[in-house]
């Protein structure tokens, strides 16, 4: 009974094979093809818009809790409303070229750099920033009524530098000019040492300026304009006196000249002189004032950087790193001094995930640009070209570093849509990046990428799949009958050797029950 039940099902599936004619299969497979490609061009959109997949949400959102999963991923409420209000504000300030705290002399080493290379190593755009940023600075409406600061005035608009070295020395044929030996130090010194020379004469001058203005400053919007002027004047020579004498090997004079320049102008942290203080220290290898400088800027409410978070991480790391293993650290867990040096890394690579690329040399450096991007790779070129030197001298810490800094995004799978200590990472770096690094012979880092997921690549894979398919049935529709005929017959070859054991192991009267039912 039970064999002739079979047997009669077998009949009637190849009686229906037999009865679909190739038009079946061609309207089959075409319309396969044209769902498949709806729901590619749906996932594509979703994709773009919301940065994820719509299948893969909704399976995370709806079908997980079903089977008892926790989305550990999403963000409190609490999380939420916090950073809705300022995620608009964070990403245009992040987005910000900055001036480069440890911006290398034009003169004594960009131009001795093309002299021995042939190669530019400033873009046009970052040497229309820096020009910008001197007319800022470096002038105001009141320069007419001193002639060489009126001659400086239109020096710092011209374009050819050599235009700019000739303005600057007729305003010094008129009187001692701050600026014009300012010019004269950045751009015509041709050594660190004769660019000091000419810095220490601007510090008179400049000096000179500051204490007149400083008298006058109440008098008026005009001379108040001119005290800042001057100011900003002041302030940039002795951080470049500064840093003429951290290059010149005279790092304890250069921290020196640092902390009283701090001291006397405490609110121009435009400028980031914390930054110049943190390498010098570090070269000093004095990691208990570094630890001090951190807990002053290191904070909440203050802007980071990569000098910051990766100076951090890097004292955290000092304290375990001569003595790490992984192997040791797989075994028997990771101790607390060493969890903290991991968060610590963890932390500066989700600020910038480009520097450890530099730090691991992996990746060649360059001269490192005038103005930087945070987040950027112009911002980890900066970073890396100062401070590998320094990661070098603690015994372990490029070890250590090698080992935790991709785990960084097991916990950030999406870090242009969600961060974890930081904003998402911007989008805008890559497009500031390439204009301020030389593309020509760098290669411009754009990590991390947006992944397709799963879900589209598996879409597209299929609706290019079934489009072949529906081609092919309507060029060849009996021979591709015989094949769909083969693969379904293939397809139930199983299901007929399993009907058949069972068959076999039942007993017919038992068969004969089942089938009733």
């Amino acid at each position: 009974m039970s064999t002739s039940i079979f047997n009669d099902f077998k009949v009637l599936v190849s009686m229906f094979l037999n009865t679909l004619t190739p038009k079946f299969y061609v309207a089959l497979t075409g319309t396969s093809s044209l769902i498949s490609g709806l729901i590619l061009i749906f996932e594509w959109w979703y994709f773009r818009k919301y940065g994820t997949s719509f299948i893969e949400q909704v399976s995370v959102s709806h079908l997980r809790p079903l089977l008892g999963g926790v989305d550990n991923s999403s963000p409190t409420n609490s999380n939420t409303s916090n950073g809705d209000a300022d995620s608009n504000r964070q990403s245009v300030s992040e987005c910000k070229v900055w001036r480069n705290p440890l911006n290398l002399f034009r003169g004594a080493e960009y131009n001795r750099y093309t002299w021995v290379t042939g190669r530019e190593p400033l873009t046009y755009y970052d040497m229309n920033l820096s020009a910008q940023d001197h007319q800022t600075f470096f002038t105001c409406d009141s320069d007419h009524l001193r002639p060489a600061d009126a001659i400086m005035q239109k020096a710092w608009r011209e374009r050819n530098p050599q235009a700019r070295i000739s303005a600057a020395h007729e305003a010094l044929e008129l009187e001692d000019c701050a600026t014009a030996y300012i010019l004269l130090a950045e751009e015509e010194a041709t050594t660190i040492v004769e660019a000091e020379k000419l810095f220490k004469q601007a510090v008179k001058a400049g000096e000179g300026c500051y204490r007149r203005s400083q008298q006058l400053q109440h008098h008026g919007a005009q001379y108040e304009a001119q005290h800042r002027r001057d100011t900003n004047v002041l302030v940039y020579i002795k951080r470049r006196l500064a840093m003429c004498s951290r290059k010149l090997g005279r790092t304890r004079e250069a921290v020196k000249m640092m902390r009283d320049l701090m001291k006397e102008f405490p609110l121009l942290s435009m400028f980031n002189i914390h930054e110049n203080l943190l390498e010098s220290l570090l070269e000093l290898q004095n990691y208990a004032d570094v630890q001090a400088v951190l807990a002053k800027y290191d904070d909440i409410s203050l802007p980071k950087s990569a000098t910051i978070c990766y100076t951090a991480a890097l004292l955290k790391a000092r304290a375990v790193s001569d003595k790490f293993s992984p192997e040791a650290a797989s075994r028997r867990g990771l101790s607390t001094a060493e969890m903290n040096a991991v968060e610590a890394i963890h932390r500066a690579v989700e600020f910038n995930p480009h520097v450890p690329k530099y730090l691991l040399e992996m990746k060649s450096l360059i001269l490192p640009p005038e103005h930087i991007l945070k987040r950027g790779d112009s911002e980890a070129i900066a970073y890396a070209f100062f401070h590998l030197q320094h990661w070098k001298r603690v015994e372990g810490a490029l070890n250590l570093l090698h080992c935790t800094w991709e785990g960084t995004f097991r916990m950030i799978p999406y870090p242009l849509e969600k961060g974890h200590l930081f904003y998402p990472y911007p989008i805008c770096t890559e497009t500031a990046d390439r204009e301020l690094l030389p593309t020509v012979f760098h290669e411009v880092s754009v990590y991390p990428k947006k992944e397709l997921p799963f879900f589209i690549l598996f879409t597209a894979g299929l609706c290019s799949f079934t489009a072949m398919l529906a081609l092919l049935t309507h060029q060849f529709p009996e021979l591709m009958g015989v094949f769909a005929k083969a693969f379904l017959s293939t397809l139930f070859a199983p299901l007929n050797f399993i009907m058949e054991k069972v068959e076999s192991i039942l007993p017919s009267s038992l068969w004969h029950q089942l089938t009733r039912i």
